[in-house]
């Protein structure tokens, strides 16, 4: 677990990466509360917290009696999100330190595929 996020979101997180991953299908069961709470050892409460805000975001849905599910369109959702998030936190200021150092947006792509090319994705 991260210890610099709350356990709850960390759990919507776990579930959002299952979902990306293709380990969770739409339309399929996720995994309970109490799994979930099991699984990560915390509160069910602090579990419940973090699927709720699934069901808030229209990332999971409740069928009564049966229980959680995976949205219909969730993972388009869920990396569209991820997508605006990367570009707030690393784009924007890769952008900003860029335009401090005079380099183009060709530059910087032209670094971005010569450190790509070099790194290992391992």
């Amino acid at each position: 677990m991260d210890e610099g996020k709350p356990l709850f979101v960390q759990i919507a997180e776990m579930v959002e990466d299952q979902i990306v991953d293709g380990t969770l299908l739409e339309e399929e069961k996720a995994p309970s509360t109490n799994e979930l709470a099991a699984f990560s050892r915390i509160n069910p409460a602090t579990a419940a917290k973090g699927v709720n805000m699934l069901v808030d975001k229209g990332i999971l849905y409740k069928r009564r009696g049966i229980g959680m599910f995976v949205s219909p369109g969730a993972r388009e959702a869920v990396l569209t999100e991820r997508r605006s998030a990367f570009a707030a936190s690393y784009i924007a200021p890769l952008i900003a330190e860029a335009r401090k150092l005079g380099l183009s947006p060709d530059d910087v792509a032209q670094l971005i595929n010569e450190h790509a090319s070099t790194t290992s994705t391992s």
